[in-house]
């Protein structure tokens, strides 16, 4: 079977608004003793409707909230979170969130999961079964469309999870650690199955992880964030060409470079 051609069926003229921008984006919580605890802290940033970035920084620094910010499950203390120039005041329309730790319905099949997407993306009923048929041929899941996630391994279920994001048509991904848990060869699996869908839709990523050579492997741009609260220290562009070969990338002195660029970015933080 074809690959999904999800640009046709998303459609839409190409555009020079930003898909997202924040505007001195400024976020706290609540205390229980009624005090704030400070997460960013005034973060400037846009993101082009297919552009790939990756974001960087200690663990509990104010990334994930970032992203949780621009699919409004976070009110800003401050400043401004935009999609498609538009002010975020709650869930936008069009945007896909993927989270560390795949959140599958354990009672519905991989098929059923991914069909979950379609019924929210206003997919027509008539066309469902082959959008779905597409969508586990394009992840290498047609074997297992009957299979309850339980019956998965770790980097099967993820796909799912991702499946069932394409199957939403987002134009947007926010994707907090998607990999994270998963081990060296099946997060090595699961890039390449991300760049491959990718690198074919051009849709805008916005990525969290703490694996420098993840973020220089799949990025155009990588953006290094202080402790918290989250401020932009460095920004590097990944001028490495595309299509890229994850394994082999190790081996570029580019790609070496940086790596080492990003880790003294961080290390000087």
């Amino acid at each position: 079977m074809a690959p999904l051609d999800l640009a046709k069926n998303w459609g839409g003229a190409p555009s020079t608004t930003p898909k997202v921008a924040l505007r001195d984006l400024h976020v706290a919580f609540t205390l229980a003793d009624g005090g704030s605890l400070p997460a960013v802290g005034g973060v400037s940033l846009s993101v082009a409707p297919n552009e790939f970035v990756v974001l960087v920084g200690p663990s509990g620094c104010g990334k994930s909230t970032i992203l949780r910010a621009i699919a409004g499950l976070v009110e800003p203390a401050r400043g401004e979170v935009l999609v498609d120039g538009t002010s975020v005041a709650g869930p936008p329309e069009g945007v896909g969130f993927m989270f560390q730790k795949d959140t599958l319905l354990p009672w519905l099949t991989v098929g059923e999961n991914i069909s979950v997407g379609l019924e929210l993306g206003g997919t027509p009923i008539a066309d469902r079964p082959a959008r779905l048929a597409a969508l586990l041929s394009l992840l290498r899941l047609d074997e297992f469309g009957n299979h309850h996630p339980a019956q998965l391994s770790g980097g099967m279920r993820q796909r799912v999870s991702l499946g069932r994001m394409l199957a939403y048509r987002p134009a947007l991904m926010l994707m907090d650690e998607p990999f994270g848990a998963l081990d060296a060869l099946t997060k090595l699996a699961m890039g390449r199955e991300l760049l491959r869908v990718w690198e074919a839709e051009r849709r805008a990523i916005l990525f969290v992880t703490h694996d420098i050579e993840e973020a220089v492997a799949l990025a155009d741009r990588v953006i290094v964030f202080s402790p918290r609260p989250a401020r932009i220290v460095a920004e590097h562009r990944i001028d490495i060409p595309r299509p890229r070969d994850i394994r082999r990338l190790r081996t570029d002195p580019a790609f070496g470079a940086l790596t080492q660029a990003i880790w003294t970015d961080l290390e000087g933080h």
